[in-house]
């Protein structure tokens, strides 16, 4: 779930960390009731600073996202299918911010981007 963690991007560590667990939450490949990995364990896996999934946690519950019990770890909430889908919008414009924003930098058009999405969805379609 884990694997488009990049730490060389300019998105911190804590909020890629976060983002991914928001899409899985929205597209239901994290159930509610689910628990999330330690702190600990995530912190290993991604080889990162325990302080950052700590962050990426927090930022999580303080959003509805999730819950934590003493005791027990951090937890999916149960979201109604409006803020599920609110939430899959939100991350399909940041995705898109970002697109753009790199695109730019590398001098790629809009009609560029355009015709390389009509080819994909093709791709993806077939």
């Amino acid at each position: 779930m884990f694997r488009q963690i990049d730490p060389r991007s300019s998105i911190p560590l804590y909020v890629q960390i976060a983002d991914r667990i928001r899409i899985a939450v929205a597209t239901g490949e994290m159930p509610p009731g689910g628990a999330l990995p330690s702190v600990r364990h995530l912190a290993s896996e991604l080889r990162v600073n325990p302080a950052t999934v700590v962050q990426a946690y927090r930022e999580l519950e303080e959003v509805g996202v999730v819950e934590s019990r003493q005791g027990a770890g951090t937890f999916v909430r149960e979201l109604g299918q409006p803020k599920r889908e609110a939430e899959r919008q939100r991350l399909a414009r940041r995705l898109v911010r970002q697109l753009l924003q790199e695109a730019a930098a590398l001098g790629v058009t809009r009609e560029d981007l355009e015709q390389a999405l009509r080819v994909e969805m093709k791709v993806k379609l077939a």
